[in-house]
C-alpha cells in the first residue's frame, strides 16, 4: 500500500492551480502575471515586485543540504504551522478521518483539525510526560491518517527516544503517516529521524527556523517526506507562500557564518538551561521542574498563578500552560540571555524568601 493511498482520493485527482510563475519562469519582459513594472521604495534590488518563486530553489536546496534530505523530499512553508495545515487537509476528510495526538502537546495539530472537521483522538502522555507507544497503538482507528508526536514535546520538553520512532513507523506503515515534529531537536541531545524518511515511506519530519535560527518573525518551517507526500502538498499549498525578504533572511541565516552564529546561541541555551533547571529546583515554591531537551524548561509550583502575576509584574512574561491537561501548577519559561534568567531567578527568590 502506498503512503498516498492514505490520502483524500479528490486531492490526489485534482488539477492543482498553476500560477504564472510555475508556467514560464525566464525572459527579460515578463508581462505574464499582473505584476507592477516598478520596484517599490526602498527595494535594493531584492524584486518585490515580482511574484517569488513557489519553492526557492536557493532555499530549498539550502535546507535540503541542512537537514541531510534530497530536494524533493523537502517542502518549505509559512513556518512549520501551515504544513501541519497542509497536512490535516490532504489526508482527512471533513467529518470521517481524524488525526492522534498525545496531549499536553502543541496546540496547533487540534486546531488545523477542528478546523478541517476532522477527529481528534486523544491518547495522554504517561504520569512522567513520557509518549506510551503501546497507548497510541491500541487507541488507534481506521480513522485516524495522522499521528503527530512532538520530540522534544511542547510544552513539557521530554524528547521521544529514536527506537520508539521507529517502533510507531513499523506499526503505522499502510494504516497513518507518522508525523514528527521536531521544532526544538536542535537543542536535544539525541539528532534528527529524517534519515528515516527513506526506509519508512510514512514518516514525516517537520523542522523550522523559527527557534535555534532565530527566525520567528521570518516564518519559514520545512517538512521532510517521500517525495510522494511533498508532491501532493505542493497541489494545495498557496502559489506564492514565501515573501522575498523572508527568503533573503533565511538564506543569510543558512550561510556559513550564519550557521556558526546559531550553533554559539544554541550552545549557551543548552548551558542556561542546565543551570535555570538546578537553580530552580533549589526555590522554595518549586514543586517540581521537567527534565527538558528544548529551549524551554516546565516548572510545577505551589502557586502558579501567584508566580506568573508576580514575574508579570516585573516586566517578565511566561507561558501560562495550566490549561494544559497534568499540568495544572505549572508555567512555561522559556530560556533567555544570561542576564534575563538572572533576572527571572531573582524574581522567584523574591517571590519565595
Amino acid at each position: 500500500m502506498s503512503v498516498l493511498d492514505l490520502a483524500r482520493p479528490e486531492i490526489r485527482a485534482m488539477q492543482p492551480y498553476s500560477s504564472a510563475r510555475m508556467e514560464a519562469s525566464g525572459g527579460e519582459v515578463l508581462l505574464n502575471a499582473n505584476e507592477s513594472a516598478w520596484a517599490p521604495v526602498g527595494d535594493d534590488g531584492l524584486g518585490c515586485n515580482r511574484y517569488p518563486e513557489p519553492q526557492p530553489a536557493a532555499l530549498v536546496d539550502a535546507l535540503a543540504a541542512l537537514y541531510g534530505v534530497r530536494r524533493e523530499q523537502l517542502l518549505v512553508g509559512r513556518g512549520s504551522d501551515e504544513a501541519i495545515d497542509l497536512l490535516v487537509r490532504a489526508f482527512c476528510r471533513a467529518g470521517r478521518d481524524a488525526i492522534l495526538i498525545q496531549p499536553p502537546t502543541f496546540g496547533m495539530y487540534a486546531v488545523c483539525a477542528r478546523v478541517q472537521d476532522a477527529g481528534i483522538v486523544e491518547v495522554p502522555l504517561a504520569a512522567d510526560a513520557t509518549l506510551d507507544v503501546d497507548a497510541v497503538l491500541a487507541a488507534l482507528t481506521p480513522a485516524v491518517k495522522l499521528v503527530f508526536i512532538c520530540t522534544p514535546n511542547n510544552p513539557t520538553g521530554q524528547p521521544v527516544p529514536r527506537t520508539e520512532v521507529e517502533r510507531l513507523a513499523r506499526a503505522l506503515a499502510g494504516r497513518a503517516l507518522l508525523v514528527v515534529d521536531e521544532a526544538y531537536v536542535e537543542f536535544a541531545d539525541e539528532g534528527s529521524v529524517a534519515d528515516l524518511i527513506d526506509r519508512y515511506d510514512n514518516l514525516a519530519v517537520l523542522r523550522t527556523l523559527s527557534k535555534a535560527w532565530a527566525l520567528a518573525g521570518v516564518r519559514i518551517g520545512s517538512l521532510l517526506a517521500n517525495a510522494d507526500v511533498i508532491a501532493l502538498l505542493r497541489r494545495i499549498m498557496a502559489p506564492y507562500p514565501l515573501p522575498l525578504p523572508s527568503v533573503d533572511a533565511a538564506l543569510l541565516a543558512l550561510s556559513g557564518w550564519g550557521q556558526a552564529n546559531a550553533r554559539g546561541h544554541v550552545t549557551i541555551v543548552r548551558e542556561q538551561r542546565a543551570r535555570m533547571l538546578a537553580a530552580l529546583r533549589r526555590l522554595p515554591g518549586v514543586r517540581e521542574v521537567l527534565p527538558s531537551q528544548a529551549n524551554f524548561l516546565a516548572v510545577r509550583f505551589e502557586d502558579a498563578a501567584a508566580v506568573y502575576q508576580k514575574l508579570l509584574a516585573a516586566g517578565i512574561v511566561v507561558r501560562d500552560i495550566r490549561k494544559y491537561p497534568n499540568l495544572g501548577d505549572a508555567l512555561r519559561i522559556t530560556i533567555g540571555t544570561p542576564a534575563e534568567n538572572e533576572r527571572v531567578l531573582a524574581v522567584l527568590q523574591e517571590t519565595n524568601p
